[in-house]
């Protein structure tokens, strides 16, 4: 996935595909957060919590975080293409 948006965001290309594949990726690693602790608070051996918790927090945070950034370039690539329309037109 972040091959995918290495390449394809600061083209401007896939918008709709990216941002909808990022998104449901940082869903799926709430849950996961969500499941583990859910899984600790009723006591549950580590293996289970940890399994779930662990890629949970990371991928809530990660992905999050990057989310922003995501965003922040296809509005970056959006401006230039207008700028270079006014340019030409």
């Amino acid at each position: 996935m972040g091959a995918m948006v290495g390449w394809l965001v600061p083209r401007g290309r896939a918008r709709g595909f990216i941002l909808r594949a990022w998104f449901t990726v940082w869903a799926v690693a709430v849950v996961l957060l969500l499941l583990g602790i859910a899984a600790r608070v009723n006591g549950q051996p580590w293996g289970v919590w940890y399994a779930l918790l662990l890629p949970g927090a990371i991928g809530t945070l990660v992905v999050g975080a990057n989310s922003l950034v995501i965003l922040k370039h296809y509005r970056e690539v959006e401006e230039r293409r207008l700028a270079a329309k006014d340019l030409l037109g």
